[in-house]
């Protein structure tokens, strides 16, 4: 079996290029909205050129589709099932509160991709996500079972904490205007009222 190639560093610049004004796109159009001369445009290439790398819309969605779910999904992986269990689940808060602040196109993407449908990724969702969230519900129903965490239906917490923190980055023009300011002091305050929320939700 014959090995791909390499990628050059221009070739790789490229493919970061395309990724990256397709994120664009994909965040305020939709996948049904943006078109390949959109990115190609946002990229700075020729439409020729964008399809040397990626040969269809579907596939540059693709490519930006599985990186973000390795973004999305690490800060539950990280939740430590030996670790003092209120305390864990502030970190994931924190964690996901980060994620909204510093990807929130990814955020957008993914969100619109679920509004639509999730045609193009429900079978990442349950073939990865799905077994994710059990996994980790069961450890949160482990500690609620042994009277470390008030009682509450873990999936249905896990959905609030992407809920109240997904909220900064898929509402973030709704967010700054009721706030009226453009700069990001709302997510430490967003931290504290989340922190005091769960902690005071989850303590027995």
């Amino acid at each position: 079996m014959t090995r791909p190639r390499a990628q050059t560093r221009i070739q790789q610049k490229n493919s970061e290029a395309i990724l990256e004004a397709a994120l664009e796109v994909f965040s305020q159009s939709g996948f049904r909205g943006a078109t390949l001369d959109q990115i190609a445009e946002k990229a700075g290439l020729s439409k020729p050129n964008l399809l040397y790398y990626f040969p269809s819309k579907e596939a540059i969605h693709a490519a930006l589709i599985a990186g973000l779910l390795k973004v999305w999904l690490d800060p539950l992986r990280e939740l430590d099932a030996g670790g003092e269990p209120v305390e864990e689940i502030l970190a994931y808060v924190r964690r996901k509160l980060q994620l909204s602040r510093d990807f929130p196109r990814e955020s957008r993407l993914f969100a619109n991709e679920i509004l639509q449908g999730a045609p193009r990724i429900l079978e990442a969702i349950t073939g990865e996500l799905k077994p994710l969230v059990d996994e980790k519900s069961a450890v949160i129903a482990k500690w609620m079972a042994e009277g470390r965490l008030a009682p509450l239906e873990p999936h249905h917490l896990i959905f609030s904490i992407w809920a109240t923190t997904q909220h900064y980055a898929d509402f973030d023009v709704q967010v700054r205007a009721v706030l009226g300011h453009e700069d990001d002091r709302h997510f430490s305050q967003a931290e504290e009222a989340l922190v005091i929320l769960y902690r005071r939700t989850l303590t027995p």
